[in-house]
């Protein structure tokens, strides 16, 4: 690499985030939405080296192109549909109109016991949602709600699948 450019390197590097907004519109010439320091440095070093040395290859561009169109889907928050997903980071493992399962939650045909005011409920997680006593409920939060009765609940907590983080 030429040693102009890899001096510049080394100048964005020492710019605060007000300077490297200011070199962001110079380099991309609209405003920068971000003002994370190692995100503008590392990306405007890209833009000298891609303006000087040039960018991808018509290949690569194409390749690239080629995979946006096929391989992605949008990902999903968990347990939200994929025509009801929010726009967000790009996922190859989403499968669309399927429920994305919660990691912190016990796997399809597991069993939650717990102990309250003296009785052992028990909940099976189902593909739907969580069935007890012959009901299926969507959450955890409204299984909890119907068996306490109180309105405002973590079903998380409440059985026991979280815990909670203390303050030190």
């Amino acid at each position: 690499m030429e040693s102009s450019v890899i001096r510049r390197i080394h100048r964005l590097r020492e710019m605060t985030v007000g300077e490297l907004q200011v070199e962001w519109q110079r380099l991309y010439g609209e405003p920068s939405r971000s003002r994370n320091r190692d995100f503008l440095w590392r990306r405007l070093a890209w833009r000298l080296q891609e303006l000087r040395l040039g960018g991808l290859s018509n290949r690569a561009r194409a390749r690239l192109e080629e995979l946006g169109q096929t391989d992605f889907q949008r990902a999903r928050t968990p347990g939200v549909a994929a025509d009801e997903a929010p726009a967000g980071p790009v996922s190859r493992n989403a499968t669309p109109n399927r429920l994305v399962h919660d990691i912190r939650l016990p796997t399809v045909g597991s069993v939650i016991t717990k102990r309250y005011k003296g009785r052992e409920l028990r909940v099976v997680v189902r593909d739907g949602g969580y069935e007890y006593d012959g009901a299926v409920f969507d959450s955890l939060s409204a299984l909890a709600r119907e068996i306490t009765g109180s309105s405002h609940i973590n079903g998380k907590l409440f059985w026991g699948v979280t815990q909670r983080k203390r303050k030190a």
